[in-house]
């Protein structure tokens, strides 16, 4: 797991503007008219139609998407007790998450009590702003009451998440534990470290799905929860054993499940042994697991083993649940969440599973090929499977059970509806992050005399994308890191002045003259640039002393990228290198090309263009549908720009028939799928949605991307160079840390 620094954490919150979260109208409003229809007086409609029939909020008011995280701040992550307040970024958070997987919008709301009756109040009075709402971080056995209490009351669905959350997860990964080691769930014997929300939950929905209460062991920080203890009241109660068993040793011995919801280190390898064969042990305290994953798969060679931690095979993680339940609940209208929508999100996780992962998840986790087994018993938390999943799962047990009051008909085009909520923008940077980081390679940063570069460098680091190589004189680097107190004792530094790289200096500009020296360049002024950092650079990778090249946030692209075409140079089989954007867009990633090479390209190198980008988007596992834009549509200009595009497209159409691409078009045509098939019905592209722009030129591309940065307030990453060579890429001049480790990211998959 990522090593996260109080002042990264710190500065992540508090930079820009402050929080995680906004919100942001999704009505027209810059008219008179749009404002009096947003409020008065054409808001009094919608309000008459709420009076008549209160349902009618769903269809003139955000709450069929709108979900409050509530919590008093009394039971927050591991913190404890720290108060609403304090409990604020925590809930952010949560909203965060909601918003990313599900598309659900989130209020988050601190109330400052730890009196139920209050709490129980206040969130009954504001329930009708919501379509459902999140209990969080609220201590045990308050929480029991409360969310009881709170489900009696209102007509939304309530769920305290960390006591449902967990449970929902860990019996989708027993279910299938139970099936890869041939056990059955009737004589099935379980013993529960813990006696907390998440614990109750677990052991209730454990027996709802069959676990026989008698064959349940629950402990507490005192030993067994036992009917002979005179301590034992309120919930967990229930779960009191009367067998000869007073210890976690003593509880374990012939058991077939350990799962553990209460902190690190109170499971031994001796304990594990004493289990009945194919132990299956959910070791779920964070962050740190009931007993390290080495020790346990250690102990034993039948074990299955599942953590809450993302570096180890079969993660409990809650954020496989929470959106998707409440996504299908919020979606029917329900009126709770039951029993049967909680064990149908279970069957669909489960089931979910046993299916063939798709190659997206397989390379996002840089796995050749995920297999359904012993370390891979749930789905994983990227899968972009589980909306469209566990929603319509929890949906329909909605509605079979009679909570819904809005009835779906149409699956399919329920299932479309979900893929669409959610842009790929944010989806694509998780997985490309993931697959560097399951191949880091070396990644010569070429500008380290620079605090964002260093900065970028560590978070690489931190995040196991790649092995920094800093380019730059030493005592100057050691003065940033140290005024500065950066981490970078794992990276490689290169003083590639200094007088130790002599050697190194000579060999490399040997090379170069050996590449140059029929293109006007002598020894010695090879030897002179190789003080020159990116001409350094560039050799480094040339001759394999790295893998990949970053550069170009302290120095002009021209003064990065001719170094590179020099002595690392194009591929064979491309007319001509390309520059490509990825823009994140609202709608998902935009990939914009060419928007840093080619000036005024021909016909051919369009056409190069085109093909490059296309090669390049499938990399990022999305399948191009392609625009090629000027101001012109389809051959009313017959001259200057917009007759290259068409004489490319010809081409295009003709050699690569299989090639989602059409133009030329205005760019109002190339991204309003509507209004082109309406005008253009014969386009190839049909009513398809256009993910990647190809420009007329390189103004045309550079204006287009900058203002979308600008005036959109959109990000950019990029300039990513196609058609090199090597792994070359270029940041644009004053990058921001965050844009030097995008772009260190796709160095090391470009790799």
């Amino acid at each position: 797991m990522a090593r996260i620094n109080k002042e990264d954490a710190l500065r992540y919150h508090s930079e820009g503007r402050p929080g995680k979260i906004k919100v942001v109208p999704t009505k027209p409003y810059s008219t008179q008219r749009d404002l009096s229809l947003a409020y008065s007086p054409g808001v009094a409609e919608p309000c008459l139609e709420i009076e008549k029939d209160k349902q009618n909020s769903y269809k003139y008011t955000a709450k069929s998407n709108l979900v409050a995280v509530i919590s008093n701040g009394t039971a927050v992550l591991g913190l404890g007790n720290i108060g609403a307040e304090a409990s604020k970024p925590v809930m952010e958070g949560k909203g965060v998450l909601f918003k990313i997987f599900a598309d659900l919008d989130v209020f988050d709301i601190e109330v400052n009590t730890e009196d139920v009756e209050k709490f129980i109040e206040t969130v009954r009075l504001i329930a009708p702003t919501f379509g459902g709402i999140n209990l969080e971080d609220i201590k045990a056995p308050e929480c029991f009451e409360i969310e009881e209490r709170l489900k009696a009351v209102l007509d939304i669905p309530v769920m305290h998440d960390d006591q449902h959350g967990t449970a929902i997860i860990s019996s989708a990964a027993m279910l299938n534990a139970l099936g890869v080691v041939g056990k059955t769930i009737d004589n099935f014997r379980v013993v529960v470290n813990g006696a907390g929300a998440s614990a109750v939950a677990c052991t209730k929905l454990y027996i709802s799905l069959g676990v026989k209460p008698e064959n349940i062991v629950m402990c507490d920080s005192k030993g067994v929860v036992h009917v002979s203890r005179k301590d034992i009241e309120g919930v967990k109660s229930q779960f009191a054993t009367s067998r000869e068993v007073f210890t976690l040793t003593e509880a374990l011995v012939d058991a077939d499940m350990f799962l553990g919801l209460s902190k690190a280190n109170v499971l031994t390898q001796d304990m594990i042994r004493g289990m009945a064969k194919d132990p299956i042990v959910f070791a779920l305290a964070n962050p740190n697991p009931e007993i390290a994953y080495d020790l346990a798969i250690a102990s034993r060679n039948d074990i299955i083993f599942a953590t809450g931690r993302s570096d180890y095979p079969n993660q409990v993680n809650n954020v496989l649940g929470f959106p998707y339940i409440f996504r299908g609940a919020m979606d029917v209208h329900a009126s709770s969440i039951n029993e049967a929508m909680k064990i149908a999100a279970v069957r669909a996780l489960a089931e979910l599973a046993k299916q063939p992962v798709p190659e997206t998840v397989n390379s996002a986790y840089g796995q050749g090929n995920i297999i359904f087994g012993r370390d891979y018993l749930i789905p994983k938390p990227l899968d972009p499977r589980l909306i469209t999943t566990v929603a319509p799962a929890v949906a329909k047990a909605a509605i079979a059970s009679g909570v819904a009051r809005k009835e779906i008909t149409d699956w399919d085009m329920y299932q479309m509806d979900l893929i669409n909520r959610l842009g790929l923008d944010n989806k694509l940077i998780r997985d490309i992050t993931a697959k560097a980081k399951s191949m880091p390679v070396k990644v010569v940063f070429a500008e380290a005399n620079n605090f964002h570069v260093l900065k970028a460098a560590q978070v690489v680091i931190q995040e196991g994308i790649a092995h920094p190589i800093l380019l730059g004189d030493a005592d100057e680097i050691a003065l940033i890191v140290k005024e500065n107190d950066l981490d970078l004792s794992a990276a490689i530094i290169v003083d590639y002045r200094s007088v130790a790289e002599e050697p190194r200096r000579k060999r490399y500009a040997q090379m170069l003259f050996n590449k140059r020296q029929r293109k006007g360049i002598s020894y010695e002024e090879a030897f002179e640039k190789m003080y020159d950092r990116n001409y350094f650079a560039a050799m480094m990778l040339e001759l394999g002393d790295a893998d990949a090249m970053v550069s170009g946030a302290t120095t002009r692209y021209s003064d990065v990228i001719h170094p590179a075409l020099q002595i690392i140079g194009k591929r064979d089989t491309v007319h001509s290198i390309a520059g490509m954007y990825i823009v994140m867009t609202q709608d998902g990633p935009t990939f914009f090309a060419d928007t840093t090479v080619n000036m005024k390209p021909d016909a051919k190198t369009l056409v190069n263009n085109a093909l490059l980008t296309a090669a390049a988007v499938r990399r990022f596992g999305i399948e191009p549908v392609m625009a090629m834009v000027s101001y012109s549509n389809f051959g009313n200009v017959r001259e200057g720009s917009p007759s290259h595009v068409q004489e490319a497209v010809t081409i295009l159409h003709r050699e690569h028939p299989h090639l989602m691409i059409d133009g030329e078009m205005q760019m109002n045509f190339a991204l309003n799928s509507e209004i082109r098939e309406r005008k253009f019905p014969f386009s190839k592209l049909g009513g398809r949605k256009v993910n990647t722009i190809i420009f007329p030129n390189l103004s045309s591309g550079n204006i287009a991307y900058k203002m979308m940065q600008e005036a959109a307030k959109v990000e950019a990453i990029g300039p990513i160079i196609l058609g090199m060579n090597k792994s070359v890429h270029i940041c644009q001049m004053e990058s921001t840390v965050r844009e030097i480790v995008y772009m260190a990211t796709i160095a090391v998959l470009d790799a």
